[in-house]
């Protein structure tokens, strides 16, 4: 059941259905979510349970902004190290998710066994209204991974969060989420920034707020914390997708010639086919709007049915990198 963010009786109910220990799908600017409240070991055995996702695959618990933030990160994580405080005050609430030190007895579901938790602070208002709701009636923080099955096409729309789960779930309505790929990931847990998963804040504007290079994962002893979105085939359509560049798709396209069918093309490059049943979708030259139409493509291109989806190779700019790292895992599974 779908329920219109912008109706104060749409949050009463969400944070009455997450006291109760209920799952809610909710809206960010990246994803939509599907929440539970994170200190509720049982509530978020429910998320593990709808999504399929194994349980020691760690969540992200999204706060709400202001004083009920920073309580509930002195809730849920031991003190964040100065670099982590300057990544806070530089992206929250915003697409940034923080891997710190999690306070011992807290969230142990949430965080899959890890000692290390997730933290996120959305921008989205309908997010935000939920989440300081919910502060303020005992909730300080809502597990919320990506509403969707495990491993497959991260939803966009309230609309894609029903197909997933049908009319039982409660969905709350925020429109189509305006970034459109999961939050950037950053490993705050090791004495020094470990990018784990790129997103729309980039390697460039993390450095510069936070003042220390990124480091690279392996230069650390240390093994990486487990985090959500960082498995090697993830985001993946029902279709079979491939990576390539223009030459070889128009290349495939030629060969194939008139009877090219089941075959779904997104190019930032106009290539041409002499086949009719050849779906064809530009994918924008900006790398922002690239990333807001990423997944309601895929899903559109699975609706109509494709055994293939072809995608041209984004650019190698690190403003493309988190539509890399997406395409490259979808292309793995």
């Amino acid at each position: 059941m779908i329920r219109d963010g912008q109706s104060p009786a749409a949050i009463d109910e969400g944070v009455r259905a997450l006291r109760a220990g209920g799952l809610v799908a909710f809206p960010t600017e990246t994803v939509y979510g599907l929440g539970a409240d994170a200190t509720s070991d049982a509530a978020v055995a429910g998320i593990f349970k709808a999504k399929g996702r194994p349980s020691n695959h760690p969540l992200i618990v999204h706060v709400a902004a202001g004083v009920k933030g920073t309580e509930a990160l002195s809730r849920f994580a031991q003190p964040l190290p100065p670099f982590a405080q300057k990544l806070v005050l530089a992206f929250w609430p915003g697409p940034l998710t923080l891997i710190v030190t999690r306070q011992p007895g807290v969230a142990a579901a949430a965080a899959g066994g890890e000692d290390t938790i997730g933290l996120r602070c959305p921008a989205h208002p309908v997010a935000q209204a939920l989440l300081a709701a919910c502060a303020e009636q005992g909730v300080p923080g809502v597990a919320g991974p990506s509403a969707n099955r495990f491993g497959r096409v991260s939803p966009t729309t309230a609309q894609h969060v029903q197909q997933e789960f049908g009319d039982e779930l409660l969905v709350i309505d925020g429109g189509p989420c305006e970034v459109g790929i999961e939050s950037t990931i950053v490993d705050c847990s090791r004495g020094a920034p470990v990018l784990l998963r790129p997103g729309a804040i980039t390697r460039t504007q993390i450095e510069a707020a936070c003042g220390e290079a990124l480091r690279d994962k392996h230069e650390l002893a240390a093994p990486d914390p487990r985090a959500s979105g960082t498995l090697e085939a993830h985001y993946a359509p029902s279709a079979k997708l491939r990576l390539m560049d223009a030459k070889a798709m128009q290349t495939g396209l030629d060969v194939l010639g008139p009877y090219a069918a089941h075959i779904a093309v997104w190019s930032r490059s106009v290539l041409k086919s002499r086949s009719q049943h050849i779906l064809q979708r530009r994918m924008p030259d900006d790398a922002a709007a690239a990333a807001q139409q990423l997944f309601a493509v895929l899903r559109a291109f699975d609706a109509e049915g494709v055994k293939l989806i072809w995608v041209e190779t984004p650019p190698a700019g690190p403003e493309w990198e988190g539509v890399r790292d997406r395409l490259q895992r979808a292309a793995a599974a």
